[in-house]
């Protein structure tokens, strides 16, 4: 199988599995925190153990200022998780998903008042396309708290997600694999205080989806998306990226039966193509949970944009 093909197989394995994320998440049965703490619990041991295997820790790469980095923005990516999973149960899954897509244009802003780097009337006419697609699609009408509320939340991760990006690009040196362990391992600590172990202990068949968040989710994703990652143009990565939205609205709608209405519709292309514009047009990673990495150039990051949860 050629490089670039075996590429995009995982790749659009990786975000068919994120696609599904959403149903783990419910069927868990658990709330938003402590679905996120079994997540980042179980999915340290899966990145922990195939970076021993592979050796990654040996010349590891880490300095204090790089430990601290990655530490940083674990904690922006946990909490990134927590809103995530409570705009699923404020709203769907389909409409968080969504909404939470709009991580490019914060990182754009981002860029522009912290680095002082320029927006470009094209990015600008491309944000004001994308926030008339974000109306559309929210649907909220005058009193729907619920609606609102999800918007909120999954606006906040897509924050939370930018700012995880924004910090962690400027890791150079250390594989992704090992931020990303990094980031899960933070989360424990930070998010130990909200989890009800009493409540845990009865989810029975919950553990299953609760670990396959972990390892599946975590894990396996992250391992075939940082594979994939350098045999892949940057193009390619960003157009796949977006079937992630898509199997999440087609999951979303095959088990719980929830899909947009027309109006809504009309929005999600408007907020695709904006994204996929504004992503391609950007010379840094957009909204990876572990940007690229010099160093180690067989398994660094590409310089594209993934929006896997």
């Amino acid at each position: 199988m050629r490089n670039e093909t075996r590429g995009t197989v995982e790749l659009t394995l990786a975000m068919v599995l994120s696609g599904t994320l959403g149903v783990f998440v419910v069927e868990s049965g658990a709330s938003p925190f402590e679905v996120v703490f079994f997540r980042c619990l179980f999915g340290a041991i899966a990145l922990g153990v195939y970076s021993a295997v592979r050796g990654f820790f040996t010349g590891h790469g880490f300095t204090a200022r790089k430990f601290g980095l990655a530490a940083l923005g674990g904690g922006f990516i946990v909490f990134n998780w927590v809103f995530l999973f409570e705009a699923y149960e404020a709203t769907s899954i389909s409409l968080a998903t969504v909404v939470y897509h709009t991580q490019p244009f914060f990182l754009v802003l981002l860029g522009a008042v912290f680095m002082r780097e320029r927006i470009s009337a094209g990015k600008l006419g491309w944000l004001g396309l994308a926030f008339v697609g974000l109306v559309l699609v929210s649907g909220v009408r005058p009193g729907d708290t619920a609606s609102l509320k999800g918007l909120g939340f999954a606006l906040a991760a897509a924050v939370l997600y930018a700012l995880a990006t924004f910090v962690t690009k400027r890791i150079t040196g250390v594989r992704p694999h090992l931020i990303a362990l990094v980031q899960v391992l933070v989360g424990l600590p930070l998010l130990l205080p909200f989890v009800d172990f009493g409540q845990a202990a009865g989810l029975g068949a919950g553990w299953a989806w609760l670990v396959g968040l972990g390892v599946v989710h975590t894990g396996l994703m992250y391992v075939l998306m940082y594979a994939a990652y350098a045999k892949l143009p940057t193009a390619k990565i960003a157009v796949l990226a977006f079937t992630y939205p898509a199997v999440a609205m087609g999951v979303d709608w095959a088990v719980y039966g929830h899909h947009i209405g027309l109006v809504q519709a009309l929005g999600v292309p408007l907020i695709v193509l904006a994204s996929l514009k504004v992503t391609l047009a950007a010379r840094t990673p957009v909204a990876a949970p572990a940007p690229r990495t010099a160093g180690h150039a067989p398994e660094d990051a590409s310089p594209a944009a993934t929006r896997a949860a």
